[in-house]
């Protein structure tokens, strides 16, 4: 099968883009590199042995990305293309609804226009918001989300659902993910965030290598274990399998389907952290916060319905995810800044 893969350099993009070609499909990555790096594609390449067609546009270019999409021609799409920090879209909302609702238009518009209507949808476990206690359950409530970010997810599910449901033979899968962490275990491919991290495990590591003072734990009061927030830490090559089970799945999908990807169990960020210095050998100082606007105390999905319908569950735990994002860390120390990697 020919993919095409929108935000293909990004973090959970280039892990899939991996999963896919070791599964034999062909690729073409769609990337303006506004969060990522061309240096990706050589990296991808490097761990493969493959080298995946690439097209650099902006996605928000509708004319220009229904020509690209018309050349590569391709039998489905998965779509990562978007902003995605919880605490920015708070702050500009604006940029965050017209981003990324804008991109998934463009896309759709060109997949109508050349009649590809296979698509792997990139949303996000934010979509439950405070309508339900975890484990989450894909169809116990309606959607809902705590920030600008999570509410372009669930509107951009429901115009997926609707254009579905409107027009025969759409086959669209909705993957509700967690929080992605890890690296793959070759070093060679993993998460580089531009500037300070926004997600924890990334700000861990650099706390670790020395370049921040400390971990700002955002509330330690919350109705939890130990009174810090859980979150259900999925490895990032897990999370590309999931994908591809996706993938390979859509042709039984008659209109919209949502499946949770994460593992079912929830860890703290206490924990998060002893995973952290394990994985380090290193102490990792940190400092209790206020709260954060638009976090939810606990968050772990059910993953009954990926399990049965694709097949998939992950393999992977806290320690693994830490030893690889530790991993890619020390071989990268700039990211993708350079071409530094440690073999």
């Amino acid at each position: 099968m020919h993919v095409l893969v929108t935000g293909g350099a990004g973090f959970i993009g280039s892990h899939t883009v991996v999963a896919l070609l070791e599964r034999g499909h062909q690729v073409t990555i769609v990337d303006d590199f506004e969060n990522s790096s061309p240096r990706v594609i050589d990296r991808i390449e490097q761990v493969t042995g493959i080298r995946p067609g690439f097209v650099e546009i902006d996605l928000l270019d509708e004319p220009g990305f229904r020509a690209a999409f018309g050349s590569i021609a391709p039998d489905a799409v998965t779509h990562f293309a978007g902003l995605k920090a919880v605490g920015e879209s708070v702050a500009d909302p604006l940029r965050y609804y017209a981003h990324n609702l804008g991109t998934t238009f463009s896309l759709l518009n060109a997949m109508k226009a050349h009649d590809t209507k296979a698509l792997v949808f990139s949303s996000s476990a934010t979509v439950y918001g405070h309508e339900q206690q975890p484990p989450y359950v894909e169809d116990a409530a309606a959607l809902t989300a705590t920030s600008p970010y999570g509410m372009s997810k669930v509107m951009l599910e429901r115009i997926l659902t609707d254009v579905a449901d409107a027009e025969p033979g759409w086959h669209i899968a909705l993957l509700r993910y967690f929080n992605p962490v890890g690296a793959h275990e070759s070093g060679l491919i993993g998460e580089a965030p531009l500037g300070a991290p926004d997600n924890l495990a990334p700000y861990i590591v650099q706390v670790a290598l020395g370049r921040r003072p400390h971990v700002r734990v955002f509330g330690d009061d919350y109705p939890t274990k130990d009174g810090t927030g859980e979150r259900d830490y999925i490895h990032v090559v897990d999370l590309a399998a999931g994908h591809v089970a996706a993938l390979e799945k859509l042709a039984d999908v008659t209109g919209a389907r949502a499946w949770n990807l994460g593992t079912g169990r929830g860890t703290s960020v206490t924990q998060l952290l002893a995973a952290f210095e394990a994985a380090t050998g290193r102490a990792i100082p940190a400092v209790v916060a206020p709260r954060r606007s638009g976090d939810v105390p606990r968050s772990w999905a059910d993953t009954t319905r990926a399990e049965a319908e694709l097949g998939w569950s992950p393999t992977r735990g806290v320690a693994e995810m830490a030893r690889d994002a530790w991993r890619w860390q020390q071989q990268n120390p700039n990211g993708y800044a350079a071409d530094d990697c440690v073999s």
